[in-house]
């Protein structure tokens, strides 16, 4: 597969520059510089609307899915309001390596955290922060309230994971 050969060239080539510059050092420091968990952020692709390409973003993770690390850096953030500890339990379970349970757990958060970015946006935050006691408060122009059909698959998408 061609992307982690394009990687492993690039840290090479990398480790290379920062060997050659370092040399110069009195101390001798940052020789042997170990690059091998370097690699490039996964961005967000959107298309020409502005909406994110989920199409590109699978297409991306599966090229990075064969690279060998574990890990990630930032998130839409947006089910932490509702369910708070549990994304924190699944960062608590990736530190200490609890990776199966960590995934399990992914996985029942995987369909609400949908619910509350793509699929039905800050409106169906709001309606859920209101379900699990928090002020999620009417929505502003141009935004509109969950119709009741919405309202019933947003809580349908929490209590299928067990959370409602």
């Amino acid at each position: 597969m061609l992307v982690p050969r394009v990687w492993s060239s690039v840290r090479l080539g990398l480790s290379r520059v920062l060997s050659r510059t370092l040399r110069g050092w009195p101390s001798g420091e940052g020789r042997g510089m170990d690059l091998s968990g370097i690699y490039p952020p996964v961005t967000t692709p959107f298309t020409a609307t502005a909406e994110v390409d989920y199409g590109k973003l699978e297409e991306n993770l599966h090229k990075l899915g064969t690279l060998p690390f574990r890990g990630a850096v930032g998130g839409v953030c947006a089910l932490a309001n509702v369910l708070g500890s549990q994304v924190c339990q699944l960062e608590r379970l990736c530190l200490t390596g609890q990776w199966e349970d960590a995934q399990k757990l992914q996985h029942r958060l995987i369909e609400p955290n949908t619910a509350v970015t793509r699929r039905f946006g800050i409106p169906g935050l709001k309606k859920t922060m209101d379900w699990f006691g928090y002020y999620g408060g009417p929505c502003r122009s141009p935004l509109q309230e969950l119709s009741p059909a919405q309202e019933e698959a947003l809580r349908l998408d929490f209590a299928s994971n067990g959370w409602l």
